[in-house]
């Protein structure tokens, strides 16, 4: 206690702070910070160095040293958010994926989010089937190094580049083929452009995955994307709501709540148990500004609590800034001179650090590049056939935010869609905390939801949700209205974490 008070004072007579912010190309950006700057300032000081306008779409990230991922608000003092001391490390990243990346304004703006997913693909979080991923890394390699020459590239030339955290000889023979013989003449931002197209498509496109379980101790990852809230256990999305069927966000200690109002009436509750209280309020947070972004008509609907309202309980987290038509319509008149890209070159992988994967360790080039060793994470059982979760009936993304026409988008009203031929395992570095053990009491889990499955009527789960220890909640229905109160749930003060943290996080500001 008293370390942590004379820290504080120390920290206190700086006036001021360096500041690194690794950008999407691995490249660094290092400034210094007055003492009271707040998020907003160091946010455009970045955006002014990439000379970048449509910025809504982007945050800074950051890390505590409880390896729980933050995203930096800008509204409030960034000394008094980082729990570390200075310097302090922090990277850009897509906070809010556009629902149409290829139609963005300017190139320099679908470049950064090209670099973003290529990222997500590198780390197992954009995740598809062999095909699809074929043809994305065959785009990556357009884009990256040109038209196929025989000269300069020799016979298993695609396997020196790493797009996904493993992949056999017989997808990087795939991705050559398709390099040499359907994309000669392609320019980069042609391929890059081609890239977001594809990209768009898939169920896990815009996936930042928050590692859970299910009231029956399966594990699960939730996610926020353009189109609604998505889980994905194994190889299979399991539950997908639309951002207008939300109704309201919830969580209490570690347990996590979504309602949701579908058609015909019928309301339903999902209930997730994130590994820390941390965590779960980080993932609240998350949906609270990803719903307001994307459901949004404009931002001065997005309801204050006045700072005099002396009897309000619970977090006063608001989304702060423009949302998504609101960026769309000021994204639209801006006319100047496209500018300057500065791409990767020939580098491989220059935007993915390399990661090793036994024998293709020697295969990966290190020239100019920084070797971050990166395990992947282990003891997620693979979930293909379980059946342990009701499902949602699902709707076609074309019915979504930014429709897409039914020749682009396959039908997925069967509830379950398959996502890959492999189970979702994104690598734990890029996982928002450590996936462990909880020692969950099923018989607990019943007792909030009133039934050993995740989802069900409202009616019946009302009657079995304790009513202590609720943190935080957010309506729909009230515009983006939350509420919560500070400390851990009575029921949540009993479940501890237990077991090994199943992974070992090394250098996790990388990602």
């Amino acid at each position: 206690m008293l370390s942590r008070f004379m820290s504080g004072s120390v920290r206190n007579l700086e006036r001021e702070y360096n500041c690194t912010v690794r950008l999407l190309d691995d490249t660094e950006y290092t400034c210094t910070i007055q003492r009271d700057a707040k998020g907003q300032y160091l946010f455009d000081l970045i955006c002014h160095h990439l000379n970048l306008l449509e910025k809504d779409y982007f945050g800074i990230r950051y890390v505590d040293p409880d390896k729980q991922r933050h995203w930096l608000e800008f509204t409030k003092s960034i000394a008094k958010q980082m729990k570390s001391q200075p310097p302090f490390t922090m990277c850009l990243r897509v906070k809010f994926y556009p629902p149409d990346p290829a139609a963005l304004k300017e190139e320099i703006t679908r470049y950064l989010v090209f670099l973003q997913l290529k990222r997500d693909l590198y780390h197992g979080r954009l995740l598809c089937k062999t095909s699809d991923a074929a043809m994305l890394a065959a785009y990556i390699l357009q884009a990256e190094i040109g038209d196929y020459d025989p000269g300069k590239h020799p016979e298993g030339y695609s396997s020196k580049f790493q797009f996904f955290p493993k992949h056999s000889e017989k997808l990087e023979r795939r991705i050559a083929d398709i390099h040499k013989t359907e994309l000669i003449g392609q320019k980069p931002e042609t391929s890059e452009r081609n890239f977001l197209q594809k990209a768009q498509m898939l169920e896990t496109y815009g996936v930042d995955p928050h590692p859970c379980k299910d009231v029956s101790g399966n594990p699960a990852f939730l996610a926020f994307t353009p189109f609604g809230f998505v889980v994905l256990q194994g190889n299979k999305r399991v539950h997908f709501l639309k951002w207008n069927e939300v109704t309201k966000l919830k969580f209490e200690g570690k347990t996590f709540h979504i309602y949701a109002n579908q058609k015909e009436d019928k309301k339903i509750i999902l209930t997730y148990f994130a590994p820390t209280p941390e965590a779960c309020k980080h993932l609240w947070k998350c949906g609270v500004e990803n719903q307001a972004f994307y459901k949004l008509e404009k931002s001065s609907q997005v309801r204050t609590v006045s700072s005099s309202n002396l009897f309000f309980k619970g977090s006063r987290f608001r989304y702060s800034g423009r949302v998504a038509k609101e960026v769309m319509e000021q994204s639209a008149k801006i006319k100047r001179e496209p500018p300057e890209i500065h791409r990767a070159g020939l580098v491989p992988s220059r935007s993915c650090p390399s990661i090793t994967h036994g024998p293709r360790l020697s295969s990966v080039p290190r020239t100019r590049r920084r070797a971050v060793h990166i395990s992947i994470m282990e003891g997620l059982e693979s979930l293909r056939d379980s059946a342990h979760s009701t499902p949602v009936r699902s709707v076609s993304h074309g019915e979504s935010f930014m429709p897409r026409s039914r020749s682009q988008v396959a039908d997925t009203s069967e509830g379950m869609a398959v996502i890959s031929d492999e189970a979702y395992s994104p690598s734990d570095s890029v996982l928002p905390t450590p996936v462990a053990e909880h020692s969950m009491e099923l018989a607990v889990s019943r007792q909030i939801n009133g039934a050993p499955c995740s989802i069900e009527e409202e009616k019946e789960s009302e009657a079995g949700t304790p009513m202590y220890g609720e943190r935080g909640d957010y309506g729909a229905d009230s515009r983006s209205a939350q509420e919560g109160a500070g400390g851990d749930s009575m029921e949540e003060s009993h479940v501890r974490v237990k077991g090994p943290s199943a992974v070992k996080h090394t250098r996790v500001k990388v990602v």
